[in-house]
């Protein structure tokens, strides 16, 4: 049984034009997103084996953000190959995961992560900024899983969770 999280960077930064899309940091909501999902990741005992982040600094700001917050003990690995990725680019750097890792996460961008989360599961969901997505693959290794092979066990969305917290503090 392999796990694989899918993470879409949390809100960028439009405010320096002059920046290149590549260099674009987290915004004021990316950052309070981060510690939303700091919290999601305890709620839920999301503790990858692994992380595979892009290496644009909005994913690095993201994931170590939430690796402070959390003190996630997963090994953390930037891939270039993640920014600006198609589908079967990313389905590409899942082949390579290690067998011996039984979950990884993947931090990345869209439309890859969106268009991978339909190649693996048959299944199409928008994923906003700070999205996660749990998907769950009865296989022996990664290399082994082709399309449609994972159960989509949930998507959740940040602004979903802001909500129900706003809720619960009335």
């Amino acid at each position: 049984m392999k796990t694989l999280f899918l993470l879409r960077h949390a809100k960028s930064s439009w405010k320096d034009d002059t920046l290149p899309d590549f260099e674009r940091p987290l915004n004021s909501r990316g950052k309070r997103t981060t510690k939303t999902l700091s919290d999601l990741f305890t709620s839920e005992k999301v503790k990858p084996d692994v992380i595979l982040s892009s290496c644009a600094v909005r994913a690095r700001e993201t994931i170590e953000a939430i690796i402070d917050l959390t003190r996630l003990r997963s090994e953390l690995r930037f891939d270039e190959r993640i920014y600006e990725a198609t589908a079967e680019r990313l389905f590409e750097v899942i082949h390579q995961i290690e067998k011996n890792r039984r979950s990884a996460l993947l931090v990345g961008h869209n439309p890859g992560l969106e268009e991978l989360l339909t190649l693996l599961t048959g299944q199409s969901e928008i994923l906003p900024t700070g999205a996660l997505v749990r998907i769950s693959f009865n296989a022996p290794d990664w290399e082994s899983i082709d399309g449609q092979a994972g159960k989509l066990d949930w998507v959740i969305r940040p602004k979903e969770l802001e909500k129900t917290k706003t809720k619960a503090s009335d």
